[in-house]
């Protein structure tokens, strides 16, 4: 039992990751870190949001993400933040976030067109089947759009919600 770690216990954050995983969190905190400065600042989050299509984000939604940290958010801390994330957080809570960042009016909807193009060219890539049967069980309303929230709902509980 470790318990008794102290304040040295965000040390340990390599531990909770595979080495691959932090590998993948080493790109991602470099693709985010834009000037290369080794620090995650609000001018790096605009920048890179803005590299993502999200030009307008409010400089209060800038300083409320990185008020989500303790204090200037490099590497480690960045990794800290994630293994806290995964620990504690509801796995819902965390689709529908990843969501929420493609979804900047906060609609509860994203285009059909737009994310069918991510889901089919970006990291794992659905197959034109994989894409039939989402829209098979999701289908978009007459505008286009689809209901993110129910697809976060069926992915984490197992059937859609009754309304």
């Amino acid at each position: 039992m470790r318990q008794q770690q102290g304040e040295g216990g965000s040390s340990n954050v390599f531990s909770m990751f595979e080495q691959s995983q932090i590998q993948e969190y080493k790109e991602a905190f470099t693709i985010i870190d834009q000037n290369r400065d080794g620090i995650i600042s609000k001018d790096d989050l605009r920048d890179v949001l803005a590299t993502m299509g999200q030009l307008n984000v409010k400089n209060e939604e800038l300083e409320a993400m990185v008020k989500e940290a303790s204090g200037p958010i490099n590497f480690t801390v960045f990794l800290t933040m994630f293994g806290e994330k995964l620990k504690g957080a509801d796995p819902e809570d965390v689709i529908v976030s990843a969501f929420k960042v493609l979804d900047p009016e906060a609609t509860g909807s994203i285009k059909k067109e737009f994310l069918e193009e991510l889901l089919t060219t970006q990291c794992d890539r659905f197959t034109a089947e994989e894409m039939t049967n989402l829209w098979a069980a999701f289908p978009p309303d007459v505008a286009g759009n689809v209901d993110y929230k129910n697809i976060c709902y069926v992915i984490t509980h197992g059937e859609e919600k009754e309304e």
